[in-house]
């Protein structure tokens, strides 16, 4: 009997040891309702990840993307590929910055969104969550883009990894319906620093990178589809200014006066991009009684 009544105590401290660990841990993902939003934002805190649906999304077209039209061929043929249950490859979108990179993006959500196209934009510091994340999204019906902007990585962050795996590093295939967006500044994605060159070696008329060169290189390479942004020219420039100026309702008269006026906002800034253009466009509408 003593012995019965030791394991049964045993047991119950276990089982007790065993409730506590399992209120530590982290809960779950919680579904979300998919029929609240086309976009959500993956928002993590306390250990604990959700999706936050986007009420209000980014309105702009295709159509208000000026300059790039070779970029815009190349994502939405691939985003078309996706939504029609084709092959697809994701996507990295490097280049000058204010160029175009994020809208257009966004741009192809609103093009392909009443085809069952959603897009899930996750934060950096959130990668790890990625496998998390892609869990929820398998089996569903939608077909779902996971929406990196800015994306680089310094020297020690292992974020990357999570990434690296979701895009084809895993022992698990990934998902059908779920693809990866990302956009940065850079092209390799990851600081490369003078001192990693001296691991290059040479064989034959071969050159070997060194290891931490080539892991760098590996992350962009996982990405099937590269599309660069350029610096635009002040033609390109002036021309999205224009554009924006129409969009929000200033008379073509004064349009055609300003010219000076948006390039002395350009050289301010120091940039002549799509942004600035859109900015300085909503500055002027704004004071000239425009619809901005």
């Amino acid at each position: 009997m003593s012995d019965t009544s030791s394991l049964e105590r045993l047991l119950t401290r276990a089982e007790a040891v065993l409730a506590r660990f399992e209120a530590s841990l982290p809960p779950a993902p919680e579904t979300p309702d998919w029929s609240a939003a086309v976009a959500f934002r993956w928002r993590s805190a306390a250990g604990r990840g959700r999706l936050q649906p986007v009420r209000h999304p980014h309105p702009i077209r295709l159509s208000d993307l000026e300059n790039i039209d070779d970029q815009k061929e190349r994502l939405v043929a691939n985003t078309r590929q996706f939504v029609a249950g084709r092959g697809a490859n994701n996507a990295l979108l490097t280049g000058s910055r204010g160029s175009g990179k994020s809208s257009l993006v966004k741009a192809v959500l609103n093009e392909f969104s009443g085809r069952g196209l959603r897009l899930i934009e996750v934060d950096k510091d959130d990668l790890v969550d990625l496998p998390d994340i892609v869990d929820l999204l398998d089996g569903r019906p939608e077909k779902f883009v996971i929406f990196c902007d800015d994306l680089s990585f310094e020297a020690g962050e292992t974020a990357y990894k999570a990434l690296k795996s979701v895009l084809d590093g895993s022992v698990a295939a990934p998902p059908d319906n779920v693809l990866i967006y990302a956009t940065s500044n850079r092209r390799h994605l990851m600081p490369e620093y003078f001192s990693e060159n001296l691991d290059t070696t040479r064989v034959d008329d071969e050159i070997h990178p060194g290891e931490a060169t080539e892991e760098k290189i590996s992350l962009s390479e996982r990405f099937g589809l590269w599309i660069s942004f350029y610096p635009f020219s002040q033609d390109d420039y002036l021309a999205v200014a224009r554009h924006w100026l129409r969009q929000f309702g200033v008379p073509a008269a004064e349009i055609e006066s300003c010219e000076r006026e948006a390039l002395n906002w350009a050289l301010g800034r120091g940039s002549r991009s799509g942004r600035v253009a859109w900015q300085f466009a909503r500055d002027f509408a704004g004071r000239h009684g425009g619809r901005a």
